[in-house]
């Protein structure tokens, strides 16, 4: 019995890990997408970002996470010539009800972020930005959204490098690791 239990996980391991380290077939690349800027001054055009890290991370002002805010933008200062963060303000998760202007202001007031943010949009679901499907559909499961402040990793190819949840700051030992091995 023991012995069925053994080869039963391993079994689960292997098959786990086939799905797991399968490559991605990459038809489009990030720099595809585009966001409504929450600024009045158009798109964020992720072309614009070319060789560069982009940081992707759906926030809230509402949120137990909310003061990551203040490490994504210690990030985007400091590694200002290699990486861009972009703010994704949504209420999928109940906690963004907010105005554009009212997000905007917000963020200006109380982070002092000057890195892009987006218009409110949705990050999950059929009616997500096409954004957050692409990463979906070429990383996977972990690249969707659970809750707020989820952080997308694309690299400077274009394609997501790694996602973080949550409960990751971004001024972790663990994703400053991810950003300097992506420089």
């Amino acid at each position: 019995m023991i012995m069925k239990k053994i080869i039963l996980f391993f079994t689960a391991c292997m098959i786990f890990n086939l799905f797991n380290s399968a490559e991605a077939k990459y038809t489009k690349l990030a720099y595809e997408f585009n966001f409504d800027s929450i600024n009045d001054d158009g798109k964020i055009q992720l072309k614009n970002f070319e060789n560069k890290i982009i940081v992707v991370v759906n926030v809230a002002s509402r949120c137990g996470y909310t003061p990551q805010y203040s490490g994504l933008q210690e990030i985007a200062t400091k590694y200002k010539d290699d990486l861009v963060v972009i703010g994704v303000p949504t209420n999928n998760f109940k906690q963004e009800p907010g105005s554009e202007e009212e997000i905007k202001e917000f963020c200006e007031v109380n982070f002092n972020i000057t890195f892009p943010l987006t218009k409110k949009i949705n990050v999950i679901g059929k009616n997500a930005h096409p954004f957050f499907k692409w990463a979906k559909d070429n990383h996977g499961l972990g690249a969707i959204p659970k809750w707020n402040f989820h952080k997308i990793i694309i690299g400077k190819n274009g394609k997501v490098a790694e996602t973080f949840s949550s409960i990751t700051p971004p001024n972790s030992k663990r994703f400053i690791n991810t950003i300097e091995d992506l420089i």
